[in-house]
């Protein structure tokens, strides 16, 4: 029989200790919406002050320069992004395993600099416009047709 998860394995209540063990479990046991907060990276200058913000999430299409490690100071574009395991891999990034098989190296979004974005995203574009020009974002129109189907419907009253 299987490891039962027991109901401490993540807590949303988490005080950021600074204990290194503690803050590998939060990482590890985090749920995937939470994960994908930690999937963001650090942007160039040139687009830190175009889109002025500090850091975006990656996605697959961005082109991204290595910081740190045995690729540190390459560029290539994002090919894939695991969300679970928190890494991401580039394209040109390659280990060559004894056999000669190559692999996609994994890497850490904390160790690349986003240099170009992909932004055939509409909402992406959106986001980064609305944060640019320091508006907030504007509510979603709703149609006459659905305005005149919620005036006409009768309010439900609650039942004591």
């Amino acid at each position: 029989m299987g490891q039962l998860m027991s109901k401490k394995d993540f807590s949303t209540s988490w005080k950021s200790s600074t204990s290194p063990r503690k803050q590998r479990k939060f990482r590890y046991n985090a749920p995937l919406h939470w994960k994908q907060k930690l999937l963001h990276a650090h942007l160039s200058p040139e687009l830190r002050k175009k889109y002025v913000t500090r850091s975006l999430q990656i996605r697959k299409g961005d082109k991204v320069k290595i910081m740190r490690g045995q690729f540190a100071k390459k560029e290539g574009k994002v090919e894939r992004i695991e969300l679970k395991r928190l890494r991401v891999y580039v394209t040109g990034m390659n280990i060559i395993k004894k056999d000669g098989n190559k692999l996609l190296f994994p890497l850490s979004p904390e160790k690349l600099m986003i240099t170009e974005l992909d932004l055939t995203d509409k909402l992406r574009k959106e986001k980064l416009e609305q944060k640019k020009s320091g508006s907030k974002p504007q509510p979603k129109a709703v149609s006459k047709k659905a305005a005149a189907h919620k005036a006409t419907t009768p309010k439900q009253t609650l039942k004591k």
